[in-house]
């Protein structure tokens, strides 16, 4: 009784040791097929790895604009002026309510005899200034708001602040914010859309290439389907053929992608001088150029397996 169960072992474990070699062997196959034809599979891989290098490269032209505009003061602080003549007191104590509201980071009183500093340094103010007899300058208030907070968060701030008692202008460029926002969504989902579109241009190479080779070889397909081969053992190679051709395009999409952030580091460098510094290039994340490789993988085998499938129901 034992040698029987042990016989039934070995016969349920041969059909998967038979699935693994055979899946072994069709990757290995397929990959000397490719590296038969080397100027095709390269032309192959190149429109591939260039459609897929496309939305990588919008998206990280889209990130550095997103940091272009917080280095430009795409949430800066909210200039509160009070009415003339308040006291120091009032400016403190106004400044202590702001700073409890959970939407602002910090708040800044600047003093009038500040803000008539600022003004002589000012080409043009300072012979004007020595004519004044007293300081016709308010206490202001710099309101920082919280980093997380969006546009429109901003502008109710602004809101709230100008129905303080004792306020007599808030100053906030929440328009220009508005705008910035709106242009970075609008690119957001052009990137989404051109990387759709891409994706599928690639699904389509894969598919026809692999038609093709299919169809080189239906005399061979139709021999093996004669002699008992299920469809699953014809398609698999060109299946793992799909993969090479997507893997291989995907990491030739991210070196692409890594090239143009270096091709912008001497500008962006450049300009981060002109602005003290504040400007830095954001990269492509390292889960993203991970990610990309494998996605095609992905996209190059769902392309072989529809083609395939179809390809040999034709033949059947």
């Amino acid at each position: 009784m034992p040698e029987d169960g042990e016989q039934s072992r070995h016969t349920r474990a041969r059909p998967l040791a038979s699935w693994r070699e055979h899946h072994g062997w069709s990757a290995a196959a397929s990959l000397r097929r490719l590296a038969s034809r080397p100027f095709g599979t390269l032309l192959t891989i190149a429109v591939m790895g260039l459609a897929l290098a496309l939305p990588l490269t919008f998206y990280l032209l889209l990130g550095n604009v997103q940091h272009l505009g917080d280095a430009l003061g795409r949430n800066p602080a909210i200039s509160v002026f009070l009415q003339p003549g308040q006291p120091g007191s009032v400016a403190q104590l106004l400044a202590k309510q702001i700073e409890a509201n959970d939407d602002v980071a910090g708040v800044t009183v600047k003093t009038p005899q500040q803000g008539l500093d600022e003004l002589s340094r000012m080409q043009g103010f300072s012979s004007a200034l020595q004519s004044l007899d007293d300081n016709p300058l308010p206490y202001v208030l710099k309101v920082q708001p919280r980093d997380s907070l969006d546009a429109a968060g901003v502008s109710r701030l602004a809101t709230d602040l100008r129905g303080l008692h004792g306020v007599d202008m808030v100053q906030d460029s929440g328009a220009w914010r508005q705008r910035l926002d709106a242009l970075l969504d609008v690119g957001n989902r052009i990137v989404l859309i051109l990387a759709g579109l891409l994706a599928l241009a690639a699904l389509l190479v894969v598919g026809n290439t692999v038609r093709v080779d299919i169809a080189s070889r239906t005399d061979e397909i139709g021999v093996l389907m004669l002699v008992g081969a299920s469809r699953a053992f014809v398609r698999r190679p060109y299946l793992y053929a799909g993969i090479w051709y997507g893997l291989f395009s995907g990491m030739l999409a991210v070196v692409l992608a890594l090239l143009v952030e270096l091709a912008l580091a001497g500008p962006v460098a450049s300009l981060s001088q002109a602005y003290g510094g504040a400007l830095h290039i954001g990269g492509l994340p390292p889960w993203l150029l991970l990610a990309v490789p494998v996605a095609a993988g992905v996209l190059g085998w769902l392309g072989a397996r529809l083609v395939s499938a179809w390809q040999l129901r034709r033949a059947a």
